[in-house]
């Protein structure tokens, strides 16, 4: 039959609309290719080893104000713990440091006991007068939140910049155009102080620096409001330990002025650590250990006297 012969088929024709032989392979597609049982075209179902459908991934945008804030956190506990920006609003260091430098302050080393030494490069809380006629500016909101998170140099806070010269139990002192002497020790400032500058311009001293506490000087002497201009302040313009917030340990910005604060050797020189006064308690101490020594020879002396005035 002609019917049959279109079909390729020796028997009767299927109906017209395939209906029977969709029986037998029908798979209801979806619009997105995938069959309607979950199965993809490459004959998978989406699922892994043990059934579990993969999670979707987040988009950029949606994990983005986690990363910032996470970013926010870690910058405010390095600049509360670790290191923190500082800005150098005058030219009382130079060369060292110029106006407008930026140096980052090491703040760990504090938590774990350590005391400035001499020769440091330390920031410091103004102590109460050192700051009394400085004007500070007047930040806007964006800078006051970057520096409270320690992404920018603080602005407001009057803190002070200056070389460490005597620790507590130190005694420095200066004759005019001489040097600074130091527990006896003339220093040869020359590796630091601004050219043209001279130890001092007016004579101070023998001043002897209290426990726990600084006497702190410029490098820029002839321009440097330091300890010699405070001494009529409590404290007779030494500062309190506690109250330095960190060393300077290097000037990060301009990069054109990178550099670390090392210490001077001048401050490594032998014989510049005051004398130790022996122990007061170290004289009887020794006289009790010789008393106690003596003694037994004493008796036996006296006994031998007595056994022989008895013999006679």
């Amino acid at each position: 039959m002609a019917v049959g012969a279109r079909s390729g088929h020796d028997g009767p024709e299927d109906r017209a609309d395939g209906a029977r032989g969709e029986n037998v392979t029908e798979e209801n597609t979806s619009g997105d290719g995938t069959s309607s049982s979950g199965d993809r075209p490459d004959g998978t179902d989406g699922t892994d080893e043990n059934g579990a459908r993969p999670r979707k991934q987040r988009s950029f945008w949606k994990e983005l104000p986690l990363l910032i804030g996470i970013a926010l956190i870690l910058a405010l506990l390095i600049k509360t713990f670790l290191v923190q920006a500082f800005s150098i609003p005058s030219e009382s260091m130079m060369n060292t440091l110029k106006k407008g430098d930026r140096v980052l302050v090491d703040k760990l080393t504090p938590w774990f006991g350590s005391e400035p030494e001499r020769g440091e490069v330390v920031v410091f809380h103004d102590p109460g007068g050192w700051l009394e006629t400085a004007e500070t500016p007047k930040p806007n909101a964006v800078q006051k939140f970057l520096s409270f998170i320690g992404l920018m140099p603080s602005a407001e806070e009057k803190d002070l910049i200056k070389r460490v010269i005597a620790v507590g139990g130190d005694t420095v002192s200066c004759k005019e155009g001489g040097k600074v002497v130091l527990n006896g020790k003339e220093l040869d400032e020359s590796a630091y102080l601004y050219p043209g500058s001279v130890p001092c311009q007016d004579s101070f001293g023998p001043i002897k620096v209290p426990q726990d506490r600084i006497w702190v000087m410029g490098d820029n002497r002839q321009n440097s409001l330091d300890s010699r201009f405070h001494q009529e302040l409590p404290g007779g313009g030494t500062i309190a330990n506690d109250q330095v917030v960190g060393r300077a340990v290097v000037v990060a910005w301009p990069v054109t002025r990178w550099a670390t604060l090392p210490v001077p050797d001048v401050f490594d020189q032998p014989g510049l650590n005051p004398a130790a006064a022996p122990p007061a308690a170290a004289a009887p101490a020794t006289a009790a250990v010789g008393f106690a020594a003596a003694l037994p020879l004493v008796l036996r002396r006296r006994k031998k006297r007595a056994a022989r005035h008895t013999a006679e």
